[in-house]
């Protein structure tokens, strides 16, 4: 792995640990971080080793606390919109084709609350706190807020977040369905690790394609999904995980699956 200075990157066997590390500016996302954190899952993404990535922030206080405000001050609205078409770090890792499970501590504000939801599983800790807070700055949201958040929770509550701009706790966020689990900080880590590792052992092609068809299930009408579902759910026919999978069924034994 190449060596970065807003973003670390720690292997743990089956599973990668991205870390935003800018603790004295609560992980805001600058420039930099964008630039090296797509690179960094263009690397992940290559890394046959590697088949969960999880993403947190440094320190206890924040996940991510937004944007880097102090950046947004001299740009033109041409600037900001060839910026959010370039590849972003929020479309980086919503095509990301292995999981990401995003593990949220603190503050998840903003640009750190839409990455969070770029991911594909979301847990925090009762600490966390989530809100979209642009229309504070008088703008909104501009990295998938909008789109994310409205099929993650619904229309109603959706707007409540957006046009308040408050904030709400953990315990109202697992109600909402923004996060899947709420552990006690202390066994954060150790919960999302266990959930990490228990996807890292299932067939990687088909968990990518798994990936696949439910991101497509909030972007299409239903007939379009099912037989987008039919077309990748055959596809699995043709691995070899496919075979070992099923052989292992038969024969009562743990599959070993190599991603073939």
């Amino acid at each position: 792995m190449a060596n970065y200075e807003t973003i670390t990157i720690e292997k743990r066997g089956a599973v990668a640990v991205l870390t935003i590390n800018r603790p004295d500016k609560l992980n805001a996302l600058s420039s930099s971080v964008h630039a090296e954190g797509v690179a960094a899952l263009d690397e992940l993404r290559a890394d046959k080793e590697v088949r969960v990535l999880v993403i947190t922030g440094s320190g206890e206080k924040s996940f991510i606390a937004g944007a880097d405000i102090g950046e947004f001050a001299d740009r033109t609205p041409v600037t900001q919109r060839q910026k959010f078409y370039e590849r972003s770090l929020f479309n980086s890792i919503d095509s990301f084709p292995k999981p990401v499970i995003a593990m949220v501590n603190g503050f998840c504000l903003g640009g750190g609350n839409e990455l969070a939801m770029a991911c594909d599983v979301r847990i925090c800790s009762p600490n966390a706190k989530f809100s979209q807070p642009e229309i504070n700055l008088g703008i909104m949201p501009g990295g998938g807020g909008t789109q994310r958040l409205t099929r993650l929770i619904g229309e109603g509550r959706s707007m409540e977040m957006m046009l308040t701009g408050d904030m709400i706790d953990a315990e109202t966020a697992h109600k909402f369905g923004l996060v899947n689990h709420v552990y006690n900080a202390d066994e954060l880590e150790t919960k999302t690790m266990e959930m990490a590792n228990k996807i890292a052992e299932k067939a990687p092609i088909a968990l990518a394609l798994c990936k696949e068809a439910v991101k497509f299930a909030s972007r299409s009408n239903l007939d379009e999904g099912l037989r987008r579902e039919v077309d990748l759910f055959a596809i699995c026919f043709s691995t070899e995980d496919k075979t070992e999978g099923v052989s292992a069924f038969l024969e009562k034994r743990k599959p070993v699956f190599k991603g073939k």
